[in-house]
Formats: C-alpha cells, structure tokens, sequence
C-alpha cells in the first residue's frame, strides 16, 4: 500500500531530513516550506495523504495552523514538530495533535506521524465494523 507523507518545514536542513527518512521508511513524500505549497498539497492529494508532520512557526510569521485545520477536516492524522512550543503553547494544545519538540530525530518523527495514521486507521475500521 503507497503511503504519503507530507512534510511542511521552512528550515531546508530540517526538511531534507525528514524527506529523507521518509522515503527510507517507504513513503512518498509531498514537500513544503509555506502554508500555500502544503494546502496546495492538500488540495491535489487529499485523499492519498496517509499523514502529515507541520511544522508550526514558519518564515514571515505563518504557522501551520491553517493546514492543521484542513487536515483535520479532511480526517488526515499529522503530527506538529516544533521548537517553539512556549510562544504557541495554548493554541497548539487545541489542535489535539501529538507534538514532538525540536531537535528530534527525523526517523522518529515519521515514525511518530505514520503511528499516528496507523491508530486512526484502526479506529475508523473500528467505528466502520461498528455500523455493520
């Protein structure tokens, strides 16, 4: 089964690393370093998106957030991996997302995100068997 990924970071290092681990993990990947190339994303995939990691304070004072909110209309599991949790601590916590700080090793953080889709997954089967 193709899993994809998608990584939304601003900081080029950090990007290529997770794209990187992504793909050793097996996973396609979508890259972005704005709000519009991931909503972008979002919107040509959103029904091929296994998950996503976000970044949440990106360059010229974006945040993630706007992605967080489609991804969470679209029933697309991700994760936040941010280094600044004090600054949007409140409002992180609203998301409901599991959050894993920087630095953090980006093969764990793919883990962490593909975990994420595998519990949601199992869930819907779940609600899905349910309903039989």
């Amino acid at each position: 089964m193709k899993r994809t990924i998608l990584l939304l970071e601003d900081e080029p290092l950090i990007l290529m690393d997770l794209e990187f681990a992504a793909q050793d993990a097996g996973c396609e990947v979508a890259l972005a370093s704005s709000v519009k190339q991931a909503l972008a994303h979002v919107s040509q995939m959103e029904l091929n998106l296994t998950a996503a990691v976000l970044d949440v304070s990106l360059g010229e004072g974006e945040s993630c957030f706007p992605v967080a909110e489609e991804l969470e209309r679209l029933g697309v599991p991700y994760i936040l991996h941010s280094g600044d949790l004090d600054r949007n601590d409140e409002r992180i916590r609203k998301l409901g997302a599991d959050i894993i700080g920087k630095p953090a090793a980006s093969d764990a953080v793919i883990e962490a995100a593909l975990a994420r889709a595998a519990q949601a997954k199992s869930g819907a089967e779940r609600i899905a068997a349910d309903e039989r």
